[in-house]
């Protein structure tokens, strides 16, 4: 976990991304790559074209001198810290650019909150990030100020899933002071939060395992109960264990974390 991908843009999420990047970064001792993508939005015909290009070529003139001040502002204070950056600037659609980005990147910094995105053709949510990317994710609360590496927990349901995330965040978690396996008992796990934990003790990577009950909104809650705690910096867990259709219909796991989790939460798929 060496390439570390951010997502730039002047929101109200670029400081929380910003600091949880560094912090990310220092700690694998890795590469910062900030990616900043101008929309340009697609020309509109009919009668009242020239009327319309001209507000459009107005509004990404805007955008754009707001993008350059927030560039200059970033790389100034980039270059008083004790990572090494570099930065790439593109218009157009973001997929294809973080498609591009993201081939040799090894997780993508984002914010956690759904529909947060600012380009009208950006995935639907962080968690489709990994879909579409095929990479690990760190999504940041609005509110996080650093990421916190004294503690952490592993969400574990013994899926492919779960197993991705686990082997994905290694890097991270052997800066981590303490590793919390939670492995909730609600009937779903196939693989024992025991082979979990073998398998980090090889890495150097020793953790404590707890098994919960599941509360009466499940899965979702119990962990969210864990991630808003205060007694932990981070959490890591595989995104969209089950069918996305499924998901989507009945809330899930993935989307109890990514709407309303307190710390950054770690996702791979």
């Amino acid at each position: 976990m060496k390439n570390v991908l951010l997502l730039v843009h002047d929101d109200i999420g670029q400081e929380s991304r910003l600091q949880a990047a560094l912090d990310l970064a220092r700690a694998v001792n890795g590469h910062l790559t900030c990616l900043d993508v101008l929309y340009i939005p697609p020309a509109v015909g009919g009668a009242g074209m020239y009327d319309n290009s001209y507000m459009i070529g107005t509004l990404v003139e805007r955008e754009a001198e707001r993008e350059n001040e927030n560039k200059r502002k970033l790389e100034t204070r980039l270059a008083a810290e004790d990572v090494p950056w570099n930065w790439i600037d593109a218009s157009g659609d973001i997929p294809s650019y973080l498609k591009e980005a993201a081939e040799l990147a090894d997780v993508i910094v984002v914010n956690r909150q759904i529909g947060g995105f600012w380009f009208p053709d950006a995935p639907n949510d962080a968690a489709d990030l990994i879909v579409r990317s095929g990479k690990p994710i760190l999504a940041v609360p609005a509110e996080c100020q650093r990421l916190d590496l004294d503690r952490a927990f592993v969400a574990w349901d013994g899926s492919p899933c779960a197993a991705s995330a686990l082997r994905a965040a290694v890097p991270l978690l052997q800066q981590t002071g303490q590793v919390t396996i939670f492995e909730v008992q609600d009937g779903s796990v196939t693989t024992p939060a025991e082979d979990a934990a073998s398998y980090l003790s090889r890495h150097n990577v020793h953790a404590q395992i707890r098994r919960i009950g599941a509360i009466d909104s499940g899965a979702g809650g119990t962990l969210l109960a864990q991630a808003n705690s205060g007694l932990f910096g981070y959490a890591v867990m595989g995104g969209y264990g089950h069918w996305r259709v499924v998901e989507a219909m009945f809330g899930g796991v993935t989307r109890s974390m990514l709407t309303k989790s307190a710390i950054p939460v770690f996702l791979a798929h």
